[in-house]
């Protein structure tokens, strides 16, 4: 969602296993953005096929209850498949729900999403001065 995407392409080498597929549905969910991977097919090393696209779609103003965000799931198999991705619905779904990026701030972020903060892993036990650590984690040095 953020600067406008309604679609993130996601290239994949790896088993497509609940975790995995998880985050991607739950990522389309957060961003009300459709999320679509295309993965080695089973045979390949450390590789089960299971492309998929998630729409960020959960559900529909005038249908009760949810509804699953994946269009579709590929098998094990190679192959070619075809998802169709309804742009209109997830505008729609943008334009009157509350998630993506309605209520985000980054203006109030600071640190959080500043992008030149170096030293975010780390062992911060030896600092006793917060403006020290802040300082370390900004910089990266001491």
């Amino acid at each position: 969602m953020l600067k406008g995407a309604e679609l993130i392409l996601a290239p994949n080498a790896c088993p497509m296993e609940i975790n995995r597929l998880s985050a991607l549905r739950t990522r389309a969910y957060e961003n009300m953005v459709a999320v679509a991977t295309c993965n080695y097919p089973e045979g390949q090393p450390d590789c089960n096929g299971h492309s998929t696209l998630f729409d960020g779609v959960p559900w529909l103003r005038d249908e009760p209850g949810v509804r699953d965000m994946c269009v579709m799931e590929a098998p094990e198999d190679p192959g070619i498949y075809i998802a169709t991705l309804d742009l209109d619905m997830l505008r729609t779904h943008r334009s009157n729900d509350i998630m993506g990026d309605k209520y985000r701030r980054p203006e109030t972020y600071g640190i959080l999403a500043d992008v030149n903060v170096k030293g975010i892993i780390g062992d911060y036990d030896d600092f006793d001065d917060v403006e020290e650590l802040i300082r370390f984690i900004k910089t990266g040095s001491k």
